[in-house]
This record gives C-alpha cells, sequence and structure tokens, in this order.
C-alpha cells in the first residue's frame, strides 16, 4: 500500500478520535464550564449534526475541485476547529469548534474512498478502503480512551490539541504524499441527492438507521457520568472503560458484517436491534454493579455498532433497486442518517436527564432501539411483497 493511503488512515484516525473523545470527557467539560451534563451533550449533538450537513452539502458544493484540494482544505478546517476547541474560553465557542470539526468530518469520508482507490491498482481498490476506515477502528480502541485519560489528567483542552497536532501530521503527510492528479468521478448533484430522497424504501432505511443508531446513543452520550455518579467508578477508569468498550466495536463491526453476509442484512438487523434493545434494558439494572456495568458495556459495545455493516449493504441493495444512477449519493446519505441519529439521540438524551434521571436513559434508549427494530421488520415485509409481486408477473 503507498504511503499516500497511510496519511488518509492517520486523518481517519484523528477524526474518529474528535468525534467520540467527547463522551469521556463530558463530566470534565461541564464542570470546568460549569454548564449542565445535558448542555455538554450536546456537543455530541452538534458535531453530528454538522457532520450530517457536511457529508450531502459540502460535498455537492466542492465536486469540481481537485480531490487534493478538497482533502487538504478539509484537514485545514478540522487542525482549525480542535484549536478553537484547545483555546475556547467557554461553552459557545467549543459548540462552534464542534461544529466547524464536525463540517470536515462529513465530506471526508464522502470523499476519502474515491481518493484511497486512486491511489491503489483496481484490485486493490477494496483493500484501500479498508485500511483508511481502519483508522476510525483504531481510533475508537486507542484513540478515544488515550484522549479521555490525557483529558482527565491534564485537562480536556489538551485533548483538541493533541488532536490538532495528528491533524497537522496528516495534512503535511497528505500534502506531500498524495498526487495532484487524481482521477476524479463526476461530481454528484444535489439533485442526485433528492432523486435518491424521494424514494419511500431507501428513506424508511435511512429512518431505521437514524432510530437504530440514535437510540443507543441515548445512553451512550451520558456514559461517563453514569459510570462514575452511579456504578462508583474513579474519573481515572473512565478510559479504560472506553478502551473496553472500543475493543468490543471492533469485534461487533466484524461480526455484524458478517452476519450480514451469511444471513442477509435485514435478518442480521432484526438480531442485532433485538439485542442491542435488551442490553440497553439490563444495563438500567446492571449500572448500579461495577462488575455488571463493565460486562454490559463490553456486550453493549459489539451490538450498538454491529449494525452498520448491514444498514450501509442494505442501503446499496436498495439503490441498485430503486436507484441505480445514484448509489454512492444513497450509500453517503446513509452516512449522513447515522449522524443525524447521533444529534437527536444525544439531543433526547439530554433531555431524559434534566427531566427524569441519568438511570432513564438507557431503558428508553431500548424502546427507541425497538422502534428501529419494528422499522426493520416492515422493511422485510415490503421486500418480500415486491420479490412476491415481481415473481407473479413472471408467471
Amino acid at each position: 500500500m503507498p504511503l499516500a493511503l497511510w496519511a488518509l488512515t492517520l486523518s481517519a484516525f484523528a477524526i474518529g478520535t474528535t468525534e467520540f473523545v467527547i463522551v469521556g470527557l463530558i463530566p470534565t467539560i461541564a464542570g470546568d464550564l460549569q454548564v449542565s451534563l445535558p448542555s455538554a451533550g450536546l456537543l455530541v449533538s452538534l458535531y453530528a449534526l454538522g457532520v450530517a450537513v457536511g457529508a450531502p452539502v459540502l460535498t455537492a458544493l466542492t465536486g469540481r475541485w481537485k480531490r487534493k484540494k478538497v482533502l487538504l482544505a478539509l484537514m485545514g478546517l478540522f487542525i482549525a476547529g480542535n484549536l478553537l476547541a484547545w483555546n475556547s474560553p467557554g461553552y459557545e465557542t467549543l459548540i462552534a469548534a464542534r461544529i466547524l470539526t464536525g463540517l470536515a468530518h462529513g465530506v471526508f469520508f464522502s470523499i476519502g474512498s474515491t481518493i484511497a482507490t486512486g491511489l491503489v491498482a483496481k484490485d486493490k481498490e477494496a483493500s484501500a478502503i479498508a485500511l483508511m476506515f481502519t483508522g476510525l477502528t483504531v481510533a475508537l480502541v486507542t484513540g478515544v480512551p488515550l484522549g479521555t485519560w490525557i483529558g482527565q489528567h491534564f485537562g480536556w483542552r489538551a485533548t483538541f490539541l493533541v488532536v490538532s497536532v495528528l491533524g497537522i501530521i496528516a495534512l503535511l503527510g497528505s500534502a506531500v504524499l498524495i498526487p495532484a492528479d487524481l482521477k476524479q468521478a463526476a461530481p454528484a448533484k444535489l439533485s442526485a441527492q433528492l432523486k435518491v430522497l424521494t424514494q419511500p424504501r431507501l428513506l424508511l432505511v435511512y429512518g431505521i438507521t437514524a432510530v437504530g443508531y440514535g437510540g443507543t446513543f441515548i445512553a451512550f452520550t451520558f456514559l461517563a457520568p453514569i459510570l462514575q455518579q452511579v456504578s462508583g467508578f474513579q474519573a481515572g477508569s473512565v478510559a479504560g472503560i472506553m478502551l473496553v468498550y472500543g475493543v468490543s466495536v471492533t469485534i461487533g463491526n466484524i461480526w455484524g458484517g458478517k452476519l450480514a453476509d451469511s444471513m442477509g442484512p435485514v435478518r442480521a438487523l432484526n438480531i442485532i436491534f433485538a439485542a442491542l434493545a435488551l442490553v440497553l434494558f439490563v444495563f438500567t439494572f446492571t449500572a448500579n454493579s461495577q462488575i455488571g456495568a463493565l460486562l454490559t458495556v463490553f456486550v453493549w459495545g459489539a451490538f450498538a455498532f454491529g449494525n452498520v455493516p448491514g444498514l450501509q449493504v442494505y442501503v446499496v441493495q436498495l439503490a441498485k433497486k430503486y436507484t441505480p444512477d445514484a448509489v454512492d449519493v444513497a450509500s453517503g446519505l446513509n452516512i449522513a442518517a447515522f449522524n443525524i441519529g447521533i444529534a437527536i439521540g444525544a439531543w433526547l438524551g439530554g433531555h431524559v436527564v434534566a427531566d427524569m434521571g441519568l438511570m432513564d436513559t438507557p431503558w428508553i434508549g431500548g424502546l427507541i432501539v425497538i422502534v428501529a427494530l419494528a422499522m426493520t421488520r416492515l422493511s422485510g415485509f415490503l421486500d418480500n411483497r415486491s420479490t412476491t409481486q415481481a415473481a407473479a408477473c413472471h408467471i
């Protein structure tokens, strides 16, 4: 694999770290800036909203730019956002920093796959994309717990400074190593995105993505305060638990992909959503025990991210059937749906904490995931009906 691809992988690592490290730092930030836990939770929502807006809109607006120029501009925006977070004098500035960084995140993963495939021979394209996304996975396993540890021992601002340094290294690597004459596909038009958004079957899957992925973030956003205030862990232990969660996510992502391949995405999603809802209900009771909380968090991570491969595969399958000329756009919009789910889940979780209590977030999250399960069953029913009707027409 060319060295330029490793620069993309490092960029993905830095971006993945800055997205999720905030979860482990919410109690620290809330205490330092003297804001409530729900207000600190908005830092998760607004970042995800920046990703959701940035992915489709900015990708379309920069469609005619050279890919390398877009990438360097994105990493510059990413670095600026993290430096602003490092220097934030207050809550409002930190919000602005998170939105800026989220915008960069959205476009990076929209164009990153295109750049990665342009760096290698055609028979290595899948491996190139997998390597780039490894940066995101490794961020969950190492970057997030390390960033949490840095924030708790040296102040949360130090975490964003370290991520900024990673971004600078990735920017310099990309500037030097990525060729300027990358092959460029025709730009995705907003009209193509609108065409996708008029397909009811795709809209249903986007809804499943947002609801199913967002349900877990009602509780996950406030995992650190739950572990400290309910389970009785010291603040310094949270980083280690985030490491456990990250390992579980990695296992779940691989397992979820294999499950979707072996039995089809709909059946796999039915199993994963049912298990995820059950885990969230169980966490309502096990959070009071340190051992119980630790075991539940480990299982939770596997199911929380195990739905990602199945949802992406399902969107591509339906897009090939209903919008064959806009499959890439449909896939990109599902990434936006993931982040809309995160934004709404974290926002709703904040309201639950403010109006009810911390330990009401898991069971309410479980109820939301059950809604996603019902939507998945509906989509599967529509698939079967469509297949039956098509078979009848051929008789």
